[in-house]
């Protein structure tokens, strides 16, 4: 973890131990240095796949500071549709010939192991849900 997410520590700010969270930062920095090299990919079309990634790791900080175990899946399944949303955009730039095999291979790749991760936080949850346990809600 670098130095800047070791300071400061209060429970608000408890995503940033999140793997999860980790892996949607490192997604949206690929994916934002991917369009930045690429200039045959139109102003509209970077901003709209720029926000579907920036959406992802927002949705799991704001879910995991939620004082339900609801309000929290509800935001964990936003950020999974959002990185399913990014997938497809940057699957249609490759079909376009706007991005290269090998760089959405990194994407693919990156993107892959944080819906994951995202699949099985949401299954535990639901879990978690289904079978009334316990959920801290207070501060």
């Amino acid at each position: 973890m670098d130095e800047i997410l070791s300071r400061n520590k209060n429970l608000a700010r408890g995503f940033r131990n999140l793997d999860i969270w980790q892996n949607a930062i490192k997604l949206y920095c690929y994916t934002h240095d991917l369009l930045t090299k690429n200039p045959k990919i139109c102003f509209k079309i970077k901003e709209q796949i720029e926000d579907s990634s920036f959406s992802v790791h927002s949705n799991i900080a704001e879910g995991y500071t939620r004082r339900s175990i609801k309000d929290t899946h509800k935001y964990y399944v936003i950020a999974l549709s959002s990185s399913s949303e990014c997938y497809s955009q940057m699957y249609a730039l490759l079909k376009s010939k706007q991005v290269e095999l090998l760089d959405f291979d990194k994407f693919d790749t990156k993107s892959f192991e944080l819906q994951n991760k995202l699949l099985n936080m949401n299954k535990a949850l639901l879990d978690k849900i289904s079978n009334n346990q316990g959920w801290n809600s207070e501060y």
